[in-house]
């Protein structure tokens, strides 16, 4: 028919280019912020190609909805405008009339929001932390660069390594300087290598090499000589399932646990699966009233209500992770109440053309 297909063509136009000006503005910000955390070492500037990315990948459900959102509002504004709404209706065609083309035009990004949600944003988040918790916990032997002082990731201690260090794990003539709150220590050592325990710690193995500590309060010196010490230069590696914060966990996962922060992330995956279609009952309602106004007020009222919903979204998420809320009814708070809100918008934006059409019609005649 052609008023479906030439409401999707235009849906199509302004969706594409809402998409591509919004995923610009999105990959900018995101890129000056990548590049912070490698200027602050909170990431490797390898990274940061890998980290824009995901982070892109992360965002797409927010932008897909906001472009719908906006391709929505911005082509019935024009409609509108143009006066061609006005057609539309006087040859019988109701505002309840748009719901049908514009679904179907929603259907395709609702799926794709769906499978973004449920499956690429754990998937996104969970190459995130590996990456920088790969980069942050890395050994503090690792830091260092041969005849070069290092200071490890605490700030607590100094390392140097002879350039001569053979590339196989293990460093020669080994200066290792701890400084603490009432103790700082000296320790030395002809060669050092990297061990691992049972439980995944790292420790720093020095053979043939003497440690002076000495008392900064009581000025007490002590010098004692090893030909075997062990220092613990990290954290355990933990790796499993549980380690891994919520949102970068499977939704599968997510069901199985059943914590309280577990069923905040499902809140937040599973309302953003209902959001555009929310958002395009509200958009053909707030739409419906732009022929009374400037079009970049309407646009404004719908990005205040975009915001404000996903803001809803995320609060709903925040009260079932903390207990304060449990799942159903968060869910049915937020977005039951947000379809009743666009369909009671869109209901008495019809009957309010309707109305119209009938007082004009008398004098037409």
């Amino acid at each position: 028919m052609l008023f479906d297909s030439s409401l999707r063509k235009d849906l199509s136009r302004s969706f594409g280019g809402t998409l591509v000006v919004v995923l610009t503005i999105v990959l900018t910000v995101m890129l000056i912020r990548m590049l912070g955390l490698a200027a602050r070492g909170s990431a490797s500037p390898e990274d940061v190609a890998l980290l824009l990315g995901y982070a892109t990948l992360g965002q797409l459900p927010i932008l897909l909805c906001l472009s719908v959102f906006v391709a929505v509002v911005s082509t019935l504004t024009r409609m509108y405008r143009d006066s061609e709404m006005a057609v539309w209706l006087a040859s019988g065609v109701s505002l309840t009339r748009f719901v049908r083309p514009v679904a179907r035009f929603v259907t395709p990004v609702l799926l794709a929001v769906a499978g973004l949600t449920l499956v690429v944003w754990p998937w996104t988040n969970r190459n995130i932390s590996e990456l920088r918790d790969r980069y942050e916990k890395r050994s503090d032997l690792s830091r260092v660069e041969a005849g070069q002082f290092q200071t490890s990731a605490d700030g607590r201690r100094v390392f140097f390594i002879d350039k001569d260090a053979p590339s196989d794990g293990t460093g020669r003539n080994v200066f290792i300087l701890e400084q603490r709150e009432d103790r700082e220590s000296v320790t030395t050592a002809q060669s050092g290598r990297v061990e691992y325990t049972p439980q995944g710690q790292r420790l720093l193995s020095l053979a043939n090499g003497a440690r002076t500590d000495l008392d900064t309060r009581g000025g007490t010196r002590t010098i004692s000589r090893f030909d075997h010490y062990q220092i613990r230069i990290g954290e355990a590696v933990v790796s499993e399932l549980e380690a891994l914060p919520p949102k970068a966990r499977h939704s599968l996962d997510l069901l199985r646990d059943g914590g309280q922060r577990a069923r905040g992330e499902l809140v937040w995956r599973l309302g953003m699966i209902v959001v555009p279609l929310n958002l395009m009952l509200l958009g053909l309602g707030l739409a419906a009233g732009s022929h009374r106004r400037a079009g970049g007020v309407t646009l404004l009222v719908a990005l205040l209500a975009f915001v404000v919903y996903l803001n809803l979204v995320n609060l709903s998420q925040a009260w079932v992770g903390s207990g304060k809320a449990a799942m159903l009814p968060a869910l049915l708070g937020v977005h039951l109440s947000m379809f009743l809100i666009a369909v009671s918008l869109l209901w008495w934006r019809n009957g309010g053309a309707n109305r119209c059409l009938v007082r004009r019609s008398p004098a037409s005649a």
